[in-house]
């Protein structure tokens, strides 16, 4: 999806406005825009400097769009406008960073002069020319004022927006230097100059922020993938039988798509002609190409390995199953848990603390008699370049990216970080039953007829009232009579179905059918133990079937993790305790709730929530209000668009395993989030005081901050490839 033009998304009943910011270098610059949106009180903001991109919900009541337009700008980065197309959008974003590497490269030619006769002069080589005032201000003076101009104006649009941003400390720090330095040039005075460390501390900071983009982009790559996926263009088969392309946008739902091999399949669809098999790795994670073919369900964006077809386009292109997967990425990539609330507290507040530490050190300092005005001064410019809020501004963002980036590979898609955090912690799982730890594709287990019964003429009388029926169950009985030899019904039937209890019927005679759920029989009717669909002849029993499914991929894997990891399991459904009590035993889950409606599951999952933290594993359509009820709601949506919004969390594959996976991912993308913000607080509350106290220079202090972004985001690296 290009990123040229405000685009709109519809996630349930919300709209996301999605812009393309140019001019954001670094996490300071996104949090400056992050913080200006959520003040003026619009929610769900993401602002990812490395893609440039700026995502929000509306709210015309809080701020228009014109509002956030005018704001970002006077802020001092660039909306591209709605009519830019894509080549020149991003030819905006290329000849940005064009001119941000040209800037670090003529600073950084400047400052080597000045950094390199600094220290070799401190172990006692000295350079006499780089000792003159005038010639350390012809080098310093270019690079302060490109870099100065640089974060100056970065600081300022932040003032005049009320938001004291990062480079706030950056130009302060860099012009006391500067400015300190002239006042010695002025006095002729060499102890007084610091041009190098000026010039120093905005190239180390810009070559800081090369490595934070560098960095960055490096945990983005889950989106850059899945958006390379979408294709361009698409083959429309017309009703005289010609080929035409077109572009994916302008193709309608109906139009008839050709695809051969090694193309992509542009949007979803179902296959009309053709057997081919596809590659929906990059989707639903399945490594093994699927097999498809008339009737079956092809998504846009897998890749056909081999083989040819026409298939009919069931969802455009902002509806389809890959855009859908896109936003529902990035919405999570923008989610913040619960860690990162103390952390936005702290970086509120963290950029006026250290204004004001800054000023106690060099008032204390030299007011107390410590150290001399220089050296008091230069302890203050140390204070405001080693802070570093932007560590823990990235420290969570990060981590949720690539976390929510190899869930997405895996073919768990999460709803957001406090998804992530919630799914680490979740100390009980509950699971549906049919559709779930099963399979949901019923299979006839026992047929029993009455005693002194025409078997051929009973199966006729069920395969007639089963085609009146378009309950599943109806589906497998069918399947089964097909296999046997049928008799006819003596006399045609006449069929009415009543919904959730089955189907009656009358004959010529007079006769009355009954064929349903043994569990509803009518008044003085029997039947036969642990059966469940049950024919009855004027209410006395004429035959009887019982119904099996299979245990689904994966369950025993998760149950037994599940409790490897000391967290209990639970069934919950509606079928018949003898059944449920059968599927849990197979599987090792201990607490079964059988014969539940769906009100008496809510409640339940409502109860069980209220002890511990509880997950509820359904299959996305039904059991819904339990899903939503949970602490966590897991759907198994096979891929399915609509099962997209019924869930926290969603399997693109109907196979339970990758829960297990899924589960060590989200453990350890806590564990990696923890870990960054441990190192950001520790290093800012350690940091800060020892250049208060005079051990660290200002270029020492510059090179620490520039290098302490880095660390953040390499742990979050890390974690695309760490062992769960």
């Amino acid at each position: 999806m290009k990123h040229n033009k405000a685009v709109k998304f519809v996630n349930k009943q919300r709209e996301i406005i999605e812009l393309r910011v140019d001019g954001m270098d670094c996490n300071n610059c996104a949090m400056s825009i992050h913080r200006f949106l959520e003040r003026k009180g619009l929610t769900d903001v993401l602002v990812n400097f490395q893609t440039k991109e700026v995502r929000f919900r509306q709210d015309d009541a809080a701020l228009d769009l014109a509002g956030v337009r005018a704001g970002i700008t006077r802020l001092g980065f660039t909306v591209v406008a709605e009519d830019d197309h894509g080549h020149e959008g991003h030819g905006h974003a290329h000849e940005h960073e064009d001119k941000a590497r040209r800037r670090l490269i003529f600073c950084a030619i400047l400052t080597a002069p000045l950094l390199i006769a600094h220290l070799l002069m401190t172990f006692g080589i000295e350079i006499g020319l780089m000792h003159n005032g005038w010639v350390q201000l012809a080098l310093a003076g270019p690079v302060y004022a490109v870099g100065g101009l640089y974060f100056g104006k970065s600081a300022l649009a932040g003032l005049r927006e009320r938001i004291l941003n990062m480079d706030v400390l950056i130009f302060i720090g860099a012009t006391a230097a500067f400015v300190y330095s002239l006042v010695g040039l002025a006095w002729q005075d060499p102890n007084y100059y610091f041009f190098e460390t000026a010039a120093t501390i905005i190239t180390l900071v810009l070559i800081g922020n090369w490595l934070e983009a560098r960095a960055v982009e490096r945990t983005t790559t889950a989106i850059g993938a899945l958006s390379d996926l979408q294709e361009d263009t698409a083959q429309r088969v017309t009703e005289s039988g010609a080929t035409v392309s077109l572009p994916v946008a302008e193709v309608k739902v109906g139009n008839q798509l050709r695809v051969n091999t090694g193309d992509k399949i542009p949007l979803d669809g179902e296959i009309r002609t053709g057997t081919i098999t596809v590659n929906e790795a990059m989707l639903t994670g399945e490594s093994m190409p699927v097999e498809k073919t008339v009737g079956d369900r092809v998504l846009g964006g897998s890749i056909l390995v081999s083989g040819q077809a026409t298939f009919a386009v069931t969802a455009g292109y902002k509806d389809g199953t890959l855009a859908k997967i896109i936003d529902l990425v990035k919405s999570a990539q923008a989610d913040k848990p619960d860690l990162q609330r103390l952390a936005d507290r702290v970086s509120a507040v963290f950029v006026p603390v250290v204004l004001v530490i800054a000023l106690l050190t060099f008032l204390i300092g030299w007011g107390g008699g410590f150290f001399t005005a220089t050296k008091a001064l230069m302890n203050a410019i140390a204070v405001l370049l080693i802070s570093c809020p932007c560590a823990m501004g990235l420290a969570t963002p990060t981590a949720v990216m690539v976390g929510v980036g190899r869930l997405a590979r895996l073919g768990v898609l999460v709803r957001g970080g406090s998804t992530v955090e919630r799914f680490a912690g979740i100390e009980r799982m509950v699971f549906d039953k049919t559709g779930t730890l099963t399979t949901g594709d019923l299979r006839v287990g026992n047929f029993a007829v009455a005693e002194g019964a025409n078997e051929a003429e009973v199966r006729g009388i069920i395969h007639t009232m089963e085609q009146h029926s378009s309950h599943p169950i109806a589906a497998s009985i069918l399947a089964f009579l097909t296999t046997t030899s049928l008799a006819p019904a003596a006399a045609p039937l006449t069929v009415s179905e009543t919904p959730g209890l089955g189907l009656n019927a009358t004959d010529d005679a007079g006769n009355r059918y009954y064929l349903g759920a043994a569990r509803k029989l009518p008044a003085g009717a029997k039947a036969p133990e642990n059966t469940d669909v049950v024919l009855l002849k004027n209410d006395q029993y004429l035959a009887s079937l019982s119904l099996a499914d299979d245990l689904r991929k994966g369950a025993r894997t998760l149950v037994q993790s599940l409790g490897e990891a000391g967290i209990e399991t639970a069934l919950l459904t509606g079928d018949r305790r003898a059944k449920a009590e059968s599927v849990a035993q197979q599987l090792g889950i201990k607490a079964v709730f059988a014969e539940q409606l769906p009100s008496e599951k809510l409640a339940r999952i409502a109860a069980l929530s209220a002890e511990k933290p509880t997950a509820m594993v359904g299959d996305g359509i039904n059991d819904a209000a339990a899903l939503s009820r949970a602490d966590l709601g897991i759907s198994l949506g096979g891929g399915s668009a609509a099962a997209l919004d019924a869930a926290q969390i969603v399997l693109l594959r109907d196979d339970l395993s990758l829960l297990t996976e899924g589960r060590k991912v989200a453990v350890l993308t806590l564990r990696t989030i923890k870990e960054s913000l441990f190192w950001a607080f520790s290093y800012n509350i350690v940091a800060i005081p020892l250049a208060a106290m005079g051990f660290l220079n200002p270029m020492w202090a510059a090179l620490f901050m520039a290098f302490s972004d880095v660390v953040v985001i390499g742990n979050a690296i890390r974690l695309k490839n760490r062992k769960a």
